[in-house]
């Protein structure tokens, strides 16, 4: 079972480029689905999905401020790639919206987490297998490693919770972004939800 006090931005090697960081990041998602999917208890269900949706939240703020701009830049079909993964990005956030507003203990909760684990599977096969190897093979390995820590840094302040009406642009994520997710994060200290 993953460790309950630690996520993905925790102790990342200083010289880990943002490639092994994501693929880190969205095998930590997927266990979070498999623990779901394997518990029989509602309650545990409940904390594991907060805590799935946190990480995918963060892992989504970050990539979007951080790493599509570079593939944006970077690759030869840059644009067309980032907008596929923002559609992506969308789609995930509207099955974590329902999943939030289900009850862990209905059937319907565990129809959403597989939906969730589908859309999850593509979105990290499609980075994994095409565009990670295609930043590797247009950026240097240091500006990897420097893009990894923007975005362990951009994880520790982005929001916690989906938001569906939420702009993807770079701006709103620098400047309102950190401020929707100091909000939820005291939401989730409030009312005890773990996020972490």
């Amino acid at each position: 079972m993953t460790d309950p006090t630690t996520h993905s931005t925790d102790d990342a090697p200083e010289n880990q480029d943002v490639v092994d960081f994501l693929t880190a990041d969205h095998a930590l998602m997927l266990e979070l689905i498999d623990e779901i999917l394997q518990s029989a208890e509602a309650s545990e269900r409940r904390d594991l999905a907060d805590r799935l949706i946190a990480e995918v939240m963060r892992h989504a703020v970050a990539e979007e401020m951080h790493v599509y701009p570079a593939i944006e830049k970077h690759l030869p079909d840059g644009a067309e790639v980032v907008e596929q993964d923002k559609k992506e990005h969308d789609e995930l956030v509207d099955v974590m919206k329902r999943i939030e507003d289900l009850d862990a203990g209905e059937p319907e909760f565990l129809v959403q987490v597989r939906e969730m684990q589908s859309l999850l599977r593509h979105h990290a096969s499609d980075e994994e297998t095409d565009q990670f190897p295609k930043l590797r093979a247009h950026i240097s390995p240091e500006d990897l490693v420097e893009l990894r820590s923007k975005v362990e840094g951009a994880m520790k302040l982005a929001p916690t919770r989906p938001h569906p009406s939420a702009p993807h642009s770079e701006l709103f994520h620098k400047t309102v972004g950190a401020g929707v997710g100091m909000v939820d994060r005291l939401r989730d200290k409030l009312t005890g939800r773990n996020t972490d």
